[in-house]
C-alpha cells in the first residue's frame, strides 16, 4: 500500500511538473508557437512519454482544472437540496477567491485565463471538459431526463458567472468592486435555478 501511494504521489507530481513547464512556456512564447517536442524537451522527458501522460497538447494547460471535473457532483451527490449545495459551494468558493470562480486577480490567475480563453483549441478542449463535468453531474441528481436539465443549467449559470467576473477583473476593474457584484449575481441565478428546476431525487453515494 505504501509503495502504490509512493508511485501514485510521484506520477501525480510528475504530471504537475511537466504541466507547468508547459504552461509557462504557453504564456512566454503563444500556444501555438510552442511544440510538444519542446515542452518535452523542457520537462526532461521524451516526446513518447509526454503523450502517455497527456493525450492531446491542450491537457497541459486543462490539467490546472482538472481537478473541478468532478466537483459539482461530489457537491451535489446526497445533499437534500442539491442546488441549494451548490450555490453555498459556489458562495464559497467567491468568498475564498478560487481562480474557477473568476473572481480572482493574481497575474498569474489572469494570465493563465488569458491563454485558456483566448486560444481556440483550448476554449474547444474546455468545453469537452464541461460536458463531462455536466454528465457527472446529471448521474449525481438521478441521471433522467430531469436531471440532465438541471445539469446543463447548473453548469452554464456556473460558467457563466465566472467568465464574467473574469472579463471585468481582466478589463481592470478591483477585484473590491467586483466582488460584491459576483455575490449578488450569484445569490441572483441560483434562486431562479431553484425557482424553475423540477423537484430533484437525492441520490445517495455508496
Amino acid at each position: 500500500m505504501g509503495e502504490m501511494g509512493l508511485r501514485e504521489r510521484k506520477k501525480q507530481r510528475m504530471y504537475q511538473d511537466v504541466s507547468d513547464t508547459a504552461v509557462r512556456l504557453f504564456l512566454e512564447r503563444g500556444f501555438d508557437a510552442v511544440s510538444v517536442a519542446e515542452v518535452a524537451a523542457a520537462a526532461g522527458i521524451s516526446k513518447p512519454t509526454l503523450f502517455r501522460y497527456f493525450p492531446a497538447k491542450e491537457d497541459l494547460v486543462l490539467h490546472r482544472i482538472a481537478d473541478h471535473e468532478s466537483e459539482a457532483a461530489r457537491v451535489a451527490a446526497g445533499a437534500a437540496d442539491p442546488v441549494d449545495a451548490l450555490r453555498r459551494h459556489f458562495l464559497a468558493g467567491l468568498d475564498r477567491r478560487d481562480p474557477v470562480t473568476g473572481l480572482n486577480d493574481h497575474p498569474d490567475v489572469l494570465a493563465f485565463h488569458r491563454l485558456l480563453y483566448g486560444t481556440p483549441s483550448l476554449v474547444a478542449r474546455a468545453y469537452a471538459h464541461q460536458e463531462r463535468s455536466e454528465a457527472a453531474l446529471a448521474e449525481a441528481l438521478g441521471g433522467g431526463l430531469d436531471a440532465r436539465l438541471a445539469a446543463g443549467q447548473v453548469t452554464a449559470v456556473q460558467r457563466v458567472l465566472a467568465v464574467e467576473n473574469w472579463r471585468r477583473i481582466a478589463a481592470g476593474e478591483p477585484l473590491e468592486r467586483v466582488a460584491p457584484d459576483a455575490v449578488r449575481a450569484a445569490e441572483r441565478a441560483f434562486g431562479r435555478l431553484a425557482a424553475g428546476l423540477p423537484e430533484l431525487p437525492i441520490v445517495r453515494q455508496g
